[in-house]
């Protein structure tokens, strides 16, 4: 009578086993892995194509899932596109916010209506993000150029910035 191989050891191919366990994993479909990733949040046609990309076995059997889920609305650039700058807006300024959405490969005619609405609130949202950071009018020259350079790596623009402290020292921000 053959004795089992004990838990861990190695089969006669080499591969580590449990006893009493199958050595494959149920594979899942590829459409199964899109939804699973489009469930769990919104994503752009280039990023979930590369998120499958090794598990098509084809190019072709790719692009025809992609078209697929765009065609039955499971995958839309839209939506991705909002959802982005809905995440990222909060405490980012314009420009960080359209390098990501090219970054995945978004049309800058989708995104450009986005991003104008998203421009409109530009100085609110640095303040915010400054708000978070800080807690006064910079004090020297120094912290001033520390929070400006703050502001400008969460990609508000230079004007932004400058606006921002003008209405600051004017007091029309209400900061002190």
């Amino acid at each position: 009578m053959p004795l089992e191989p004990e838990a861990g050891a190695q089969a006669a191919d080499g591969v580590p086993r449990r006893s009493g366990t199958s050595s494959r994993r149920p594979q899942i479909s590829l459409r199964a892995r899109a939804l699973k990733l489009l469930a769990m949040r919104e994503h752009s046609r280039q990023e979930l194509s590369r998120k499958l990309a090794m598990h098509a076995e084809s190019q072709e059997q790719l692009l025809l899932l992609i078209s697929d889920l765009e065609q039955s609305g499971y995958l839309s650039e839209q939506r991705f596109a909002e959802s982005l700058v809905r995440r990222r807006g909060n405490g980012r300024g314009v420009s960080l916010v359209a390098a990501e959405l090219q970054q995945h490969g978004i049309d800058p005619e989708l995104s450009g209506p986005l991003l104008k609405h998203l421009q409109s609130s530009e100085l609110e949202r640095a303040r915010s993000a400054w708000r978070r950071k800080f807690h006064g009018f910079p004090s020297d020259f120094t912290e001033r150029v520390k929070q400006q350079r703050y502001l400008m790596q969460r990609g508000f623009s230079t004007e932004t910035i400058a606006r921002f402290f003008r209405a600051m020292e004017r007091g029309e921000l209400g900061e002190s």
